[in-house]
């Protein structure tokens, strides 16, 4: 009896501390960090290649020397699209097929649309986020 009661015991700390553990790849944003807009088309993006769409980020907090980009499924959260980082040149203009590095572009099931979102951190020459921006469309958009 004693073992089974700590062995219960037991199985609830492991429980409660991997409940209560943070994601390892969860990102802060700081309530300071800058309200960015974030825009994008899905025009001419076939489904399930690497190709990235341009990328529009307006209101690019000063300091900004790189953009973070990453593309969420939001019917599937938990796969992974990827995105990547590019030097912020000041035009306010990701281009089409600039994430090439672990970036996978939107991939619903077959005649399925879903809700994708990009969103976008700027950071500073110290790797500090000081921006922040997203926006969602469906995919494939509508003929």
């Amino acid at each position: 009896m004693k073992k089974i009661v700590s062995l219960l015991i037991l199985s609830a700390l492991i429980a409660l501390f991997v409940g209560c553990a943070k994601d390892p790849h969860s990102i802060v944003i700081p309530k300071d960090a800058a309200q960015m807009e974030v825009s994008f088309s899905w025009a001419g993006i076939e489904a399930c290649t690497h190709a990235s769409p341009e990328i529009r980020v307006d209101r690019i907090p000063d300091g900004t020397v790189e953009l973070q980009v990453r593309l969420k499924d939001i019917n599937v959260p938990v796969y992974n699209h990827g995105g990547g980082r590019v030097k912020n040149d000041g035009s306010g203009v990701i281009p089409p097929g600039a994430l090439t590095i672990g970036y996978n572009g939107p991939c619903p099931p077959y005649k399925e649309r879903h809700k994708y979102e990009f969103s976008v951190l700027a950071r500073d020459a110290q790797g500090q986020i000081i921006g922040f921006g997203k926006s969602r469309q469906l995919f494939p958009p509508k003929q």
